[in-house]
Parts: structure tokens; sequence; C-alpha cells
């Protein structure tokens, strides 16, 4: 009997069978899930979509789509919150490494033909444990690599991966009498946030209540969690966001932490302790959320994570929106330069002054 399958849009009643699919797949995560997607819609807008790629009845293969509109047209890509949104595959245990292949090979064409008939402006999907794309380079995609350190949470091999200097700051945070705290107290992890960002010279992810409606929506469904590091005061001097779901990786999407605290070891000791409470919660893997070269990434490398790549997969830019990014580009290269004309006009005059 051929192994044939074809893709179609998931209708809501089929949301549970595509979330035990999800669980179970390599590439899977909660930014995979309904209840996820919709909770993001909700605080930020756009709209979402799955496609399951079917054999028969069985679910093997798919992508939720969020949807965003722009001048160009309707479009498909990661943001901020949105850290994957990618192709999610069944893999198969077979006798022949040529069958589990030409398995995979057959889904990826099925998706790649059904997303061609939407009419997306573009489409970017950055996956999860996706390796072998030639469906989509053969449909005229590109394929850029996207890395992101992983942690295994068995502790007794994690600490002892984790470098001796975070280790010493993990020892003397307890020493000082900081605690772990896992608790639903949005509003001191989002000053230690946008404390953080804006040090970094960027915005806040969300408006203060649109990122407390959404983190509380997601925690009421048991997609998220909240912990803290506090003084024996009771303060909170560093938080994160973890986000959960019924996969074996769970995802810490955003943290902040007071400086001064810092350097006495309060971030490296709220890693260390949400990954043993992540384990408790049966959790395999924290995935430490992008892995590009900067300070942050360093410090990640030192948590003893894996460095695991995936691609990130771009569509061909349909006419009407190659047309509007490239209007969209112009204006801002104008503006960049109006700005620096203006600001060497103002040195300048402050010069003869």
């Amino acid at each position: 009997m051929a192994w044939e399958v074809e893709t179609h849009t998931l209708e809501p009643p089929e949301s549970p069978a595509w979330e035990k699919f999800v669980a179970g797949a390599p590439g899977g995560s909660v930014y995979s899930l309904p209840g996820y997607l919709d909770a993001l819609c909700t605080a930020i807008g756009g709209r979402y979509r799955v496609l399951a790629v079917k054999r028969n009845d069985e679910i093997v293969g798919g992508v939720a789509l969020y949807e965003r509109d722009a001048s160009g047209g309707t479009f498909v890509s990661p943001r901020l919150l949105l850290y994957y949104n990618g192709v999610v595959v069944r893999r198969y245990d077979t006798q022949y490494p040529s069958e589990n292949t030409s398995r995979h090979v057959k889904i990826l064409t099925s998706l790649e033909a059904k997303l061609a008939t939407l009419g997306f402006g573009s489409v970017s999907l950055r996956s999860r444990d996706l390796l072998d794309v030639r469906p989509f380079l053969a449909a005229g995609w590109t394929a850029d690599p996207s890395y992101s350190y992983v942690v295994p949470l068995e502790l007794e091999a994690a600490w002892g991966r984790i470098e001796q200097n975070l280790r010493r700051l993990i020892d003397r945070a307890r020493n000082d009498g900081l605690a772990f705290s896992d608790d639903d107290d949005f509003d001191a992890f989002f000053h230690l946030h946008a404390m953080t960002l804006d040090r970094h010279g960027t915005g806040v992810y969300l408006p203060r209540e649109v990122f407390k409606t959404f983190v509380h929506t997601l925690h009421r469904q048991s997609l998220a969690r909240l912990f803290h590091i506090r003084t024996p005061e009771g303060r909170a001097v560093a938080s994160q966001l973890v986000l959960l779901g019924g996969h074996r990786v769970c995802h810490t999407a955003s943290a902040g932490a007071e400086p001064e605290f810092n350097k006495r070891g309060a971030t490296a000791l709220l890693r260390w302790n949400a990954f043993e409470r992540l384990a408790s919660l049966g959790y395999q893997g924290n995935d430490l959320t992008d892995a590009a070269l900067n300070p942050v990434t360093h410090f990640k490398s030192q948590l003893g994570g894996t460095l695991e790549m995936s691609f990130t997969l771009q569509s061909p830019l349909s006419r009407r929106f190659r047309w509007a990014t490239g209007a969209s580009d112009a204006l801002s290269r104008s503006r960049r330069i109006a700005r620096a004309m203006a600001h060497r006009v103002l040195r300048r005059g402050g010069s003869k002054a």
C-alpha cells in the first residue's frame, strides 16, 4: 500500500489530537499550541490556523501559522514571544533509513504545496529539530541556520556542566540568603523585565497590562510559570518567564534582574533553581531561547546547554509584498538619513555657539 498524505486546515474539535501530536514530536513546542496562539492573538492581534498533514486519520506533520496583515499582504513570521513558529514532523523508526527519509520528504512536500495555495505575501518559519528541508529548497525557499542553547535537565549531569564560576556564584547567592520563589507575581517580573531591557536600549515585549493578561491567561492553562529570586526581606531581584506545555522541552522566554544582585549571583541561582523545579515537573530540557553572539548568549553558554541548530525557512516573496517591503525600506533609509543630517546640523550650530 502506498504511503500517501494530504494537508488540510484543522477544525477546532481536532485541537486535542494536534496537541497530542505536538507533545510527542521532536520539533514540538508550546508555540504550536492553539491555547498559546489564542492568548497571543488576544494580546496583540493577528490570527492563526493549523495546517495538519494526515495519513488517513493520523496526524504526521503540520505547522501552526500565526498570520498578520501588512500593506504587501498577509504574512507569517516569528516575533517576540513567538520564537519558534515552524514545521513539526513525526519521526519514524523504520528498518530502512530510506523509508524514514521518504516519509519525511512526502510530509514536507505536501505541506509546502498547501502553503503555496494560501496566497501569503511572505512565509518565514523557524522550526525546532528540522534539518532536512530539501522539499522547501526545491520549491524556491531559502534556509538560514538558527541556533539556541538547550539545557538537559538531568540534574546531576547538568550541575557538572555549569561553569565553575557560575557554581561559585550560586553558592554565594545562597549563603547571602537569596531564595527561590515560584509564584504568580507578575508585577515583580515586569519591573525587572523593563529595567533590564531599558539597560540594553530596547523596549518591553508588550505594554504592562497587555503582558499581564497574556501571562495570567497562560498560567491558567498551565502553559507558563513565573520564577523569582528574593532577598530575605521578600523583594524580587531576579525573575524569569518560562513557557511550558506538554512537550518534554520547555522554554525560557524572558528574564530580568537588578544589576547589583547579578554580581551577587541572583541570576545564576535563578536559572539553576528553575532547572530543579522544571525537572520536578517532568521536563527533560529547557530551551534558553536564541544564541545570537552577545554577552547574554555567553552567559547562556556557561549554563551547560547544548548548542542546537535548525533552519529558518523563507518563502519566495509575492510581487506585491516585495514591492511594499522595498518601499518601506526606502522610506526608513530616507528617515535615517534625514535624522543623521539634522544631528550634524545641530552639532555644527552648537560648535559655532
